[in-house]
Formats: structure tokens, sequence, C-alpha cells
């Protein structure tokens, strides 16, 4: 029998389901909206650039650069105790928007800004799947 999963579990809502739902099936899926054809993350219900309520959802290439990122030393919850030190990655994919994941399989000390990373999926419950980074290979 597997460990309990004991960090937050997400929320989706009806802006953000394809989302969580792409990630069960090992995709990335990112908002676009329909009008002004800008691709967005976290999904929300308006495009922030033409205030358009239109959107349809495209798949991501899942690769990137780490834009930013910190070590995280002190769980701000229970569930991450065990994984301490991780780094904490924001990533701006290929498709021009940022987000932010756990960057796994580093050294802290081999960091920096624009190191080439890609998606990995790991399953946090039955239900849910997690996007997380690597060094692309």
């Amino acid at each position: 029998m597997s460990e309990p999963y004991l960090k937050p579990l997400p929320e989706p809502s009806i802006d953000s389901l394809p989302y969580w739902e792409g990630l069960k099936d090992r995709r990335v899926m990112l908002q676009r909206c329909t009008d002004c054809r800008t691709i967005r993350h976290y999904p929300r219900p308006m495009c922030g650039e033409c205030h358009s309520m239109e959107v349809d959802w495209i798949e991501a290439s899942g690769k990137g650069e780490v834009y930013s990122w910190t070590v995280a030393h002190h769980p701000f919850h229970i569930g991450f105790k065990a994984e301490m030190p991780y780094i904490l990655a924001t990533v701006e994919l290929e498709e021009g928007v940022r987000i932010q994941s756990q960057l796994l399989d580093v050294d802290p000390a081999e960091m920096k800004i624009g190191l080439a990373v890609e998606v990995i999926f790991g399953q946090a419950t039955d239900d849910l799947v997690l996007p997380y980074f690597r060094v692309a290979k």
C-alpha cells in the first residue's frame, strides 16, 4: 500500500479543470484566447490582453527554461517536510508563459537562469497528477 498524500490538494474550478484533466493524460494544457490568440497560465476566465471570455486549450511542448528559483529549506506545510530541501522553480515554457513547480534531480549548485528543463509527471494520488521539471536531456 502506498503512503498517504499529505500535501494540500488543488481544487479545480470550471476554468482550470481542462488543465488538471490534461495532467492526468500526461499533457500540459494551456488556455489560449480565441480572439487575440494570447496564451495564458494560470487558467482564468478572462484574457488579460483583450478581456475576451472566449478560450480554447492547446498542448504545451513541456519544454522551457528556468526563469527563477529558490531552494526551500523549511516546510510551510507538514506534507513537504520529508522532501527538504527542494528546488521550487519558475519555468518559462516555450509558449511564453511561466509555471511554478518543483525541479527534481538537480544539485542546487548547478542551478542557473536559462537552464533548459522539461516536464515530467508524478502520480500524487489516484486522481491527481502533478507536473514537475528536470534538466532537459
